[in-house]
């Protein structure tokens, strides 16, 4: 497909300048009114994108297909979101195994008035690459950039009209750099987010390879911070191995959360804090424990349990969304948390907690781990469970 610049460059260089202009312009306003008015910007609705679908698989692995990871990762970021944050609204491009074009993905978040744009998907590569990349709109700087770019373009030659439709957007370096300019709040988010992002996977022990940019067509056409992920290679067995099971697209799905409440707090202005610590209930000081579920951090040695709930604001005891259990609670990420079950320095019955805790109705349960008082890696509570 050839792209096209329509202009002459001083034509373009004026325009850029103008764009420039007009742009600061409108944020200057809207700063300023802000602060007349006390009013603070807030995150109301996020549309997640399942990259591929349908008659297009995407990439592949020896068993996993990219359009199956996508989704089951998608679907749990939606869900993290939508149990913590009841008051924003999450959309997605695809809930099931159906295929989008790539403008009309652009064309449900414009229509939601999306405030972020989540696009996941999976990288194909060596059989030795490994690692996760996030990328936002602009100008691919390597060839291995222009490579991933290309391929996740390619699927519009499965659209009906073989790709018409994109005939006019222009990818040229000067057409990048004027839609950069005239994007530039929404580029300075979506590279905030993506930022998060690749700090949350490196948390977890992934690979960085980076926040990059590229001209995806996904991203092309949306008003608002917008941001491809690229969660790791399908084309590597240990990379498959991973986020091509419900363990690994836990973890991912987690990490991505986490990335989303920093940048909802900066977004909002709020202050975020990553230390981690275990509080009691107000209930725990009581000399009779039995009137609450919620109970204090059960051992000061290594142990495991499984996390099943999350939220913004505090749960009461008993409520239903406990299901009836007993459960321990910490603080972290400005998120309230509560896990059940204990299991000092038994990794696999916590494991075996794990499904119990899932076909209980926590679908988004998982194993996580302590040590005096402060929650720690699983990799870390093994090798001390391990002494």
């Amino acid at each position: 497909m050839e792209y096209r610049t329509k202009l002459p460059k001083k034509l373009l260089i004026i325009r850029n300048v103008i764009a420039v202009i007009f742009m600061f312009s409108i944020f200057l306003f809207q700063h300023v009114f802000a602060q007349k008015t006390g009013d603070s910007p807030k995150l109301k609705t996020v549309v997640i994108d399942a990259g591929h679908g349908g008659k297009d698989p995407g990439c592949h692995g020896g068993y996993a297909h990219e359009k199956d990871v996508c989704l089951a990762m998608a679907l749990k970021l939606g869900k993290l979101i939508k149990e913590s944050y009841p008051n924003i609204t999450v959309k997605y491009t695809r809930e099931t195994d159906v295929f989008v074009e790539l403008i009309e993905r652009a064309n449900i978040a414009n229509r939601a008035d999306a405030d972020l744009f989540i696009c996941i998907h999976a990288n194909a590569g060596s059989t030795v690459a490994y690692g996760t990349e996030t990328y936002v709109l602009g100008l691919h700087r390597t060839e291995a950039q222009q490579k991933v770019m290309e391929r996740e373009n390619s699927i519009i030659s499965l659209e009906e009209d073989k790709g018409a439709k994109y005939k006019d957007f222009d990818l040229t370096p000067d057409a990048m750099i004027a839609i950069q300019l005239q994007q530039n709040v929404n580029l300075n988010n979506a590279i905030k987010f993506a930022g998060f992002l690749q700090k949350e996977f490196k948390t977890i022990g992934r690979y960085d390879r980076g926040v990059k940019q590229a001209g995806f067509l996904v991203l092309y056409k949306t008003a608002m911070p917008s941001v491809l992920i690229e969660t790791g290679f399908l084309t590597n067995p240990n990379e498959e191995g991973f986020i091509g099971k419900t363990e690994g697209q836990d973890k991912m799905a987690n990490a991505m959360f986490k990335a989303f409440i920093n940048y909802k707090n900066d977004f909002e202005g709020k202050t975020s804090t990553q230390h981690e610590t275990v509080i009691q209930s107000k209930d725990t000081s009581k000399t009779n424990t039995k009137d609450s579920s919620i109970i204090e951090l059960p051992s000061k040695d290594v142990f495991f349990t499984v996390q099943i709930v999350s939220s913004a604001e505090k749960i009461s005891s008993d409520s239903p969304r406990f299901k009836g259990l007993s459960v321990y609670e910490y603080f972290q990420d400005n998120l309230y948390k509560y896990y059940n079950g204990v299991f000092v320095k038994d990794l696999e019955g916590a494991k075996k907690h794990k499904i119990t805790m899932q076909e209980k109705g926590f679908s988004s349960a998982f194993v996580i781990a302590f040590s005096n008082g402060e929650r720690i890696s699983i990799e870390k509570a093994i090798k001390l469970a391990e002494k």
